[in-house]
């Protein structure tokens, strides 16, 4: 399957005391190492926050304007910046991931069975989003349409905008079905209890 993919790593991160997510390790690597591992085989990857410091050879940066406006403006950023990249290339489908799951390998894998065994017709025709075990849908672990996604950008910028807009709100637009992932894979890290409890920890500790 040929997918491109954004990667969210721009929140404040202010239950963490402003630690970022992105520089957080868990199993000897930081969960934006992780993250970018598990959209391996994407045609260009972007990371969408700031400075990351060193990245792999030819994944591209950028930043949501203004920063800090929220999820689906990040989104918006993230396309823009695949779009100028790779114009005419761009792959048909796009992988949306934070990068606070540390076993995001595992939801990107089901999800990528998922569409690879889609059958003409299906519901759901527009993309995948990741769901627990337990029902838990997690909007930031999907692949998903690339021109379906920035249809419903353009929409959300003619009408209330995408600043502090919400990811659900703006994939409300898209025909998405719900794909269950193994249980822990889309558990994320928003507070120091969160780490401990993920096996996640600072950078040098």
């Amino acid at each position: 399957m040929e997918f491109d993919a954004l990667i969210l790593a721009g929140g404040r991160s202010s239950r963490l005391g402003g630690v970022p997510k992105s520089q957080l390790v868990y199993d000897g690597a930081t969960l934006l190492s992780r993250s970018l591992a598990a959209a391996a085989g994407a045609g260009a990857a972007v990371v969408v926050g700031p400075d990351p410091g060193e990245l792999p050879a030819g994944v591209l940066t950028c930043r949501e304007e203004p920063a800090y406006a929220g999820p689906a403006a990040a989104i918006a950023a993230g396309l823009e910046a695949l779009d100028r990249a790779r114009g005419p290339l761009r792959a048909a489908m796009t992988l949306v991931l934070a990068c606070d799951m540390p076993k995001a390998d595992q939801a990107v894998g089901a999800l990528r069975t998922a569409v690879a065994d889609d059958r003409p017709g299906r519901p759901g025709s527009e993309g995948v989003m990741a769901v627990s075990p337990d029902g838990r849908k997690q909007p930031l672990a999907g692949f998903y349409g690339t021109a379906a996604l920035q249809r419903s950008v353009g929409e959300m910028e003619k009408g209330g905008g995408l600043v502090g807009a919400s990811v659900f709100a703006l994939l409300a637009r898209l025909d998405v079905r719900t794909v269950t992932v193994p249980a822990g894979a889309t558990d994320d890290v928003d507070t120091w209890d969160d780490a401990t409890a993920l096996g996640v920890s600072r950078q040098g500790s």
